[in-house]
């Protein structure tokens, strides 16, 4: 017969023995658990990392760089084409904000997102306020079209500042967060929307948009106008020996140096500065834009641009040439400073 303290030994035992074993399973599922976590975390981090980085880079290579390219074509493009084509990186942008907002975002994270969405509104709201006045900036109305362009010289400040809170604050948080969780090997994106400070300046979107700054933005008309009327009218528009009708058919030579001579009179009370004159040719695969600025008009007198096309222009049928002398500050009636002409470019 087993002695009973043999037996209650064993059974002791045995219950140390499954206790340590709980233990052991408890110690084992509370490392797993830990480890699943960090793991879960780490990846969280990095996925965040990756996403950002992916949106970032495609604002830039996908909306940034085609859209300042596009400026920079701007003469070579109708002002309709050019407003379509803003607004759909406009789109784009809109798209890429909603993915950023539709982010997982890890905690240690949360700075860095806040900033992210601010940097992308920035260049949205930039892209859609540029689209709204692009077509007046290209127009012929010169006051209109200067606080155009100055608008959208001040609106390059939008995407600026867009880069400037990405590297300032948005890559700083992420590196921040990747350090403190100990993960290395990773990529944090850079950005750079703006290719340059100078698209800050009214004479670089001006030029890259094919136009001058006229009448009066910054030059010798700034300020509240003289006393008295202000306008000019225009007189006439040639080519060579050729005068054009405004109500007939124009048959010119076409040739690279074709030069219109535009001639108009100040009709008002005082000299005027800084005047410009422009002239547009539509009908052919893409416009043609030339503008020239005169210094002085001194009141009463005649001026004359000339105008080389420094290209051929279209030849086999007709086209409209749109001439324009820009209102000056102070001018109020404008009907007698345009021009439209059917002109046939002939070969040879």
């Amino acid at each position: 017969m087993e002695d009973p303290s043999t037996g209650q030994q064993t059974l002791l035992v045995r219950r140390a023995v499954a206790i340590g074993a709980l233990v052991l399973l408890l110690i084992l599922l509370f490392v797993a658990v830990r480890s699943c976590a960090s793991s879960r975390k780490e990846n969280s981090l990095k996925d965040y990392n990756r996403v950002v980085s992916s949106i970032v880079r495609e604002s830039d290579e996908q909306v940034g760089q085609p859209f300042f390219q596009l400026l920079g074509q701007a003469a070579d493009e109708s002002p309709q084409d050019l407003q379509t084509n803003i607004s759909g990186y406009r789109v784009q942008a809109e798209a890429q904000l909603k993915q950023a907002r539709s982010l997982d975002v890890p905690d240690e994270m949360t700075a860095a997102q806040q900033s992210l969405l601010i940097a992308l509104e920035f260049r949205r709201d930039g892209l859609g306020f540029i689209a709204e006045r692009i077509r007046t900036a290209l127009g012929d109305e010169g006051d209109a079209a200067n606080r155009a362009i100055t608008q959208i010289a001040g609106q390059m400040q939008a995407f600026l500042s867009s880069d400037v809170l990405y590297q300032a604050r948005v890559a700083p948080v992420i590196k921040h967060a990747l350090d403190d969780a100990e993960i290395g090997g990773q990529r944090i994106a850079t950005t750079r929307f703006l290719p340059g400070i100078e698209w800050l300046s009214e004479q670089t979107v001006a030029a890259q948009l094919g136009q001058q700054i006229s009448g009066g933005t910054g030059g010798r008309n700034a300020g509240e106008p003289a006393p008295g009327l202000h306008g000019s009218g225009l007189d006439s528009v040639s080519v060579g020996n050729t005068k054009l009708d405004a109500e007939a058919p124009n048959r010119i030579p076409a040739a690279e140096d074709t030069t219109f001579v535009v001639a108009f009179t100040n009709q008002g009370e005082n000299d005027e500065f800084d005047v410009k004159v422009s002239l547009r040719i539509d009908g052919g695969d893409k416009p043609i834009r030339v503008s020239r600025t005169i210094d002085t008009v001194a009141r009463g007198q005649t001026a004359e641009a000339s105008l080389a096309l420094g290209q051929e222009p279209p030849t086999g049928s007709p086209v409209t040439v749109r001439v324009d002398v820009a209102k000056v500050p102070g001018e109020e009636k404008a009907d007698n400073n345009r021009g439209e002409y059917d002109v046939l470019f002939t070969q040879g």
